[in-house]
């Protein structure tokens, strides 16, 4: 069953899978017939003359510049023309089907003039697999994402490129292959698929997904280091956390003790110390306050997925066209530019605890870097240089975008987001991200094999996956290929999908 796109009910999961898994879409009929009943009050304001910014206007600087009747259809080809002027690699194409998909759904509540055409046709690109080739750099997250969007339009001329069953190829060509005619633009139809912070959006919304899974993850790999510590147990009572009120750290608390129960650090069998340093015991503050900050984030990036992000907007049942700037990016970038720090905060804690864990002075009698025969062998102590390196960068790209607007369009766009440099910056904080919890998943599996008690259910999972993809550490080797094997392996997901199998769903 197709997912139906009817401008209110968009989730990031609805998103994942169009991205990621294909899924194939619809336009709900009722959107289909408001965009019909929209088009249709555009059209006779065009013939009354009445004026309509990027519609029977320039666009910019230039929106005081009336256009001719002959010059109104012709405008939009120039005006993507002009837009399209990004720069470097190609966008991912999960980001850009997720960013049509968005622009699909801004257009679902009939209020951006389109033709119909326009919005079945990114339906079809959509549901064929034709996918357009998108410099992912060049917006400045206003006015929407103009340069990438712009590049996706071409399409809907039969020009640009497309990628289509693995192959890069002229939009054209890629068209005509998937079957997809082209349905050209005409009034409004240009600006109508360019004017909103789509692909921003589109990568936020994936980048929230990747986020959530990673928080639980860091859960579990906190859980293993605390019992490779031998941690005092009472700081993730759910009690505790519900006396302050903070549902993050409740939920955190509650992953962390589902972990590790029957561990013997549980019953009691374990001498603990009376408290432990903060990177243990305030774990699920830390993690409670990134969960908290992505929960806002979540709640922003779902109503702009199903808003109407466009300039102008018209209104049928008012007869109105209202101009404004709906196409902002800040309801965005902002919490995202928090999202991204609040990764880098977890990373810099799990950091910390990968310390304790090799430092001998603080490791609860492990072995001098968790290796054999220290001093011969240095064990895992290269791998914490690794993770630092990584938390030197995280730190620089926390930095938020949202704040570094610098004006353009000769002043009349004077305050931008910034929203792309923020969804960008994202991708790598996650990227380094999966890295720095990847390197204390390993040290915790190889501290784990040195105590000689039962860890708890889930611990013992997450132990047994990574010991597929990484052997115990007997005598030194290169560990360069291990840090890599475990990056991927926290991207992939798979530790926290065979331990929410073992001990059931984490909250």
């Amino acid at each position: 069953m197709p997912i139906s796109l009817d401008g209110s009910s968009l989730t990031i999961e609805k998103l994942v899978a169009i991205a990621r898994h294909g899924e194939k879409v619809s336009l709900d009929p009722a959107a289909l017939e408001r965009i019909q009943v929209c088009r249709a009050m555009l059209e006779r304001k065009l013939a009354a003359r009445e004026v309509m910014y990027g519609t029977n206007t320039g666009i910019g600087e230039f929106s005081e510049h009336l256009l001719s009747d002959d010059e109104v259809t012709q405008f939009q080809r120039y005006l993507v023309y002009n837009h399209a002027a990004g720069i470097g690699a190609p966008a991912p194409v999960e980001s850009v089907r997720a960013a049509l998909a968005g622009r699909i759904n801004v257009h679902a509540h009939g209020n951006s003039g389109c033709r119909p055409e326009i919005t079945l046709t990114l339906v079809e690109m959509l549901n064929r697999g034709v996918t357009p080739v998108v410099c992912q750099k060049g917006s400045v997250g206003a006015s929407g994402d103009l340069a990438p969007m712009a590049q996706a339009a071409l399409l809907l001329m039969g020009e640009g490129e497309a990628f289509f069953n693995g192959e890069r190829l002229p939009g054209r060509e890629a068209m005509e292959r998937a079957g997809i005619p082209i349905p050209g633009l005409q009034a409004r139809d240009g600006l109508a698929t360019i004017n909103g912070s789509n692909l921003l959006t589109a990568m936020s919304a994936l980048q929230l997904y990747d986020m959530e899974r990673f928080l639980k993850q860091a859960e579990i790999a906190a859980a293993m280091s605390i019992e490779a510590l031998l941690g005092n147990l009472k700081p993730y009572n759910t009690k505790l956390h519900e006396l302050r009120g903070f549902k993050g750290a409740i939920c955190s608390a509650a992953n962390i003790r589902q972990v590790v129960e029957g561990s013997d650090l549980a019953t009691g069998k374990m001498k603990t110390k009376v408290q432990d340093a903060y990177s243990m015991r305030s774990t699920p503050q830390v993690i409670g306050a990134a969960r908290d900050a992505l929960a806002y984030a979540r709640t922003q990036v779902e109503i702009e997925l199903n808003g109407v992000g466009d300039n102008p907007i018209f209104v049928p049942e008012q007869n109105l066209t209202l101009t404004g700037a709906n196409f902002q990016g800040s309801p965005v970038a902002l919490p995202m530019d928090m999202a991204g720090a609040a990764i880098t905060m977890v990373c810099v804690l799990s950091e910390r605890r990968l310390n304790r864990l090799t430092n001998p002075a603080l490791s609860a009698g492990l072995p001098d870097f968790l290796a054999h025969n220290p001093g011969f062998y240095s064990g895992l102590m290269l791998s914490q240089y690794t993770a630092d390196h990584l938390i030197v960068e995280q730190r620089l790209l926390s930095a938020p975008a949202s704040i570094q607007s610098i004006p353009a369009a000769a002043d009349q766009e004077d305050f931008v987001s910034m929203g792309m440099n923020t969804a960008i910056k994202n991708g790598q904080i996650l990227d380094n991200a999966y890295g720095i919890l990847g390197i204390e998943f390993m040290a915790a599996a190889q501290a784990l094999d040195f105590r000689e008690f039962t860890p708890g259910k889930g611990s013992a999972k997450a132990r047994e996956v990574i010991r597929r993809h990484v052997t115990h550490l007997e005598v030194d080797r290169p560990l360069y290929n291990d840090h890599n094997t475990m990056q991927a392996l926290v991207k992939s997901g798979e530790i926290l999908t065979e331990v929410e199998a073992a001990i059931g769903p984490l909250g």
